[in-house]
């Protein structure tokens, strides 16, 4: 059983093979690919992710957007924008909000930092290796930090004929975050990350 992978996408079942590094291998049936190892890809997983994690720190404590109407000015904040519903009745939606544009990216993010950054420089896996990056793969659906920056570009389109806006140092981060995390998508080969970790496990 260890040597059979099974296809994401319509569960075709495949034997592993050696696929160069370079190459690719996807699923004949739907064309899903399952192994594309590239070089130094662990390496290049954890400075992206760690990257992720210094833009997403500005964006939470820089200003995220001005805008001025009838000449008063707001200014306002990701972490500002999370609170804006922390009132009475609205504290559940308050606390999701947070933790889909905020909690969860960030916690995948370390997680992925912990689970890879010691066998990027060759040693073994950390303890609770494979619990911390099974984590980050279930966080990631949930991790919404790329919907919040598509939702405010939009309604930034509908509020510019009402009000002057200007764009704040955080959200050029979201939007460098939102690159930065495809980017990293790119380069993770989820079936090579998991058999290198179990390589590298301690027996």
């Amino acid at each position: 059983m260890s040597d059979l992978i099974v296809c994401p996408s319509c569960d075709a079942l495949y034997k592993v093979a050696e696929v160069p590094t370079g190459g690719r291998a996807r699923c004949g049936r739907c064309g899903h690919s399952l192994m594309a190892p590239r070089e130094n890809a662990m390496a290049r997983i954890v400075m992206l992710a760690a990257t992720s994690l210094v833009l997403m720190t500005a964006a939470l404590f820089f200003p995220f957007i001005e805008i001025t109407a009838g000449g008063i000015t707001r200014r306002t904040s990701v972490l500002d924008a999370a609170l804006t519903f922390s009132q009475s009745l609205s504290l559940p939606l308050a606390l999701a909000v947070a933790a889909f544009i905020i909690v969860l990216p960030v916690l995948r993010l370390l997680a992925i930092v912990y689970a890879l950054a010691p066998m990027s420089l060759g040693w073994y896996a950390p303890r609770h290796a494979r619990t911390a990056l099974r984590l980050a793969e279930e966080a990631k659906p949930w991790a919404m930090a790329e919907i919040f920056i598509l939702g405010v570009a939009v309604a930034l389109v509908k509020i510019a004929g009402l009000a002057h806006v200007g764009l704040g140092a955080a959200f050029w981060a979201l939007a460098l975050l939102v690159l930065v995390n495809i980017l990293n998508d790119n380069f993770m080969c989820r079936l090579t990350l998991w058999r290198t970790l179990e390589q590298r496990s301690r027996s």
